[in-house]
């Protein structure tokens, strides 16, 4: 399919305002009237341009004033979600004072971002109602993007009742059941699959917090083994990557054919240099915000990923978005 422009997909900023406008200006983007813009592409944002970092509010600024502009397209990630939650008070019953609860880890995940807004509250209030047209993923020219997993089943039920593709405070309260329809869908879209570990083990992650589940691939396919499945940053115990997948376990599992179009997301944190995953799957999260490196990919006519079309720019700790 000939596409109708050049697309340029970006991983996610966490903040790093100074490294995106390095990526940009490397990518030939320029800025006219103060937005950054190019005169035959167009820019793509796979969300989580909040938290961590230390220039959220300047990030947030250049993004949404490119896509004011329609120099750029973007998705929810799960930080702009999480900050929805967290800042919407919850309904009388629900048992809790807000939607996301304010605990030790909730807390910390968004401190930058609200130390960051300190003296600008009425900014942060709009860009909290901005999040809400964020949609959670896109089609456009025969690609896809969404921040961390592309199920299909999901994404054509939540389209039948939300065709711009976005939530709404509703659906936001809703969410908060993780066994509902708005609770698998903000789940498994913006924080992607997850499975069990096998006989109830627990492992304890870089991180130091204890977990019972490890982020799977939504494109598995034929797999055999637990560690034949496993994405995220922290490695399986040896013995559990080893153990074959019950079959249990097997038939849970999401799958994305070759045939299907090219699909991208960030959330992951991967490392290394950045390559396809499968010919029609990338991942443009490389850990910008944890020194690694800021990461899009140029979308031209290709039905199937090329590897020389990931660009990058390299984060280090002497450059001041660190």
């Amino acid at each position: 399919m000939k596409r109708s422009q050049g697309y340029d997909i970006i991983g996610d900023i966490h903040g790093c305002a100074l490294t995106l406008e390095r990526l940009l200006e490397q990518m030939g983007y320029r800025k006219r009237q103060g937005v950054y813009e190019h005169p035959s592409r167009m820019a793509v944002f796979l969300g989580d341009i909040i938290d961590r970092g230390p220039r959220i509010r300047e990030a947030l600024h250049l993004v949404r004033d490119m896509v004011d502009r329609g120099s750029a397209l973007i998705v929810m990630g799960n930080h702009e979600y999480n900050a929805l939650g967290y800042c919407t008070l919850a309904r009388p019953g629900s048992g809790r004072r807000h939607v996301r609860e304010h605990n030790e880890r909730h807390n910390r995940l968004i401190r930058a971002t609200l130390e960051q807004f300190e003296h600008y509250d009425n900014e942060w209030h709009d860009f909290l109602d901005w999040f809400y047209e964020l949609p959670l993923f896109l089609e456009r020219d025969g690609f896809r993007v969404v921040h961390a997993c592309w199920d299909e089943h999901l994404i054509r039920q939540f389209e039948q009742m939300h065709p711009d593709g976005c939530i709404n405070e509703d659906f936001l309260h809703a969410s908060m059941a993780p066994h509902s329809f708005a609770g698998r869908v903000m789940d498994r879209l913006l924080r992607g699959t997850a499975m069990k570990l096998p006989d109830d083990r627990i492992m304890t992650g870089r991180d130091g917090f204890q977990r019972q589940f490890f982020r799977t691939k939504f494109w598995a396919g034929e797999a055999e083994t637990y560690g034949d499945i496993v994405f995220q940053p922290d490695p399986l115990p040896r013995d559990v990557a080893e153990k074959p997948l019950d079959p249990e376990d097997s038939e849970r599992l999401l799958s994305y054919d070759e045939a299907e179009p090219p699909v991208f997301v960030g959330h992951y944190w991967l490392e290394g240099v950045p390559e396809p995953i499968t010919p029609n799957v990338a991942c443009l999260d490389y850990s910008a915000v944890k020194y690694g490196r800021m990461v899009a990919y140029r979308l031209d006519d290709e039905a199937y990923l090329d590897p020389d079309h990931f660009v990058w720019v390299e984060v280090n700790r002497s450059e001041q978005d660190t």
